[in-house]
């Protein structure tokens, strides 16, 4: 009992870790599939929890409506909802309108690890378009009208073992690396950049807004220290980021004041500072225009993301 009391108060994911996947709980044997592994199951159950682990997950939802917490984000869901989500990022569905016996069905989930994706892209030219696509699933992706598509897809790879199922595996991937119609949940994102020199120096400049967060930062100083004018400055830091620089950082500081409000009870104006606004109500202005909701309500729904466990 006095574990039932303390559970409110935790803040961080679980780790889900190998040992605990157990086959009754419907996980494949990696010894019997491979790398690439199935999952199927209803809800509720103990595997929708607020959780992360090492591996990418592609989640399919088939039944129940309901919110899904992804990193810092927070949305609705619905049946034919597809979300691919990157190594240790945070997630949990949590379905709001279940019958009372729950449902047999919810998610169909495919999980596979990222050092034999990155490893085989290195001698077979064809894995690396799947590359952009995995570096996107760092804070979690979802694809619009690709439920019934998936499905067939899901089926496909469940249905197969060895050689075959990696095909079918890779047709999916092919798929989804090609969709245009999807949208990032989670933090900011960088698109793409022409060379080395160039990733070295859009990373500098990520590093100095993330590390600094709480200081004054311009477009101006930056550019100064790259040794660029401003204008040469923000059309290079659009093309990588897809953002300009004051609404790539005002990003930033919205997505560290979630994870602050997370995983503290501080007061939600010491965060608004402390993250770089010196303006409480422009704290509260750009939280609703980048998040769709106040502060204190992000507070209030996060709570949610740990779910209701039955029996």
């Amino acid at each position: 009992m006095p574990a039932l009391s303390t559970k409110p108060r935790q803040t961080k994911p679980e780790l889900e870790h190998d040992y605990s996947r157990s086959p009754e709980l419907g996980y494949e044997r990696p010894e019997e599939v491979g790398i690439i592994r199935c999952l199927s199951h209803g809800f509720p159950t103990p595997l929708a929890r607020w959780h992360y682990h090492d591996e990418y997950e592609l989640h399919l939802i088939t039944a129940s409506s309901g919110k899904a917490f992804v990193g810092d984000w927070i949305g609705q869901f619905q049946p034919g909802h597809l979300v691919l989500t990157g190594p240790r990022l945070p997630h949990n569905w949590v379905s709001m309108d279940l019958p009372d016996a729950g449902v047999p069905e919810r998610d169909l989930v495919i999980q596979f690890p990222h050092a034999p994706m990155e490893e085989a892209s290195r001698h077979i030219p064809e894995m690396r378009a799947v590359l952009p696509l995995l570096e996107r699933a760092k804070h979690g992706i979802e694809f619009f009208d690709l439920g019934p598509q998936a499905l067939q897809h899901w089926q496909q790879v469940k249905s197969t073992q060895g050689l075959a199922r990696f095909g079918a595996f890779c047709e999916f991937m092919g798929v989804l690396a090609q969709c245009k119609d999807y949208r990032l949940l989670s933090n900011a994102q960088i698109q793409s950049v022409d060379n080395d020199a160039q990733l070295d120096q859009i990373n500098a400049i990520l590093s100095r807004i993330t590390d600094k967060l709480g200081e004054p930062l311009s477009a101006a100083s930056l550019a100064e220290e790259l040794g660029m004018n401003e204008s040469r400055f923000s059309r290079f830091f659009r093309r990588a980021t897809g953002n300009t620089f004051t609404d790539f950082v005002n990003h930033v500081r919205i997505n560290r004041a979630c994870q602050f409000l997370m995983e503290s009870d501080r007061q939600i104006t010491s965060i608004a500072y402390d993250v770089g606004f010196n303006n409480i109500a422009n704290f509260n202005r750009r939280f609703l225009d980048i998040k769709g909701m106040t502060p204190r309500e992000f507070r209030r729904q996060v709570a949610n993301r740990f779910g209701v466990t039955k029996g």
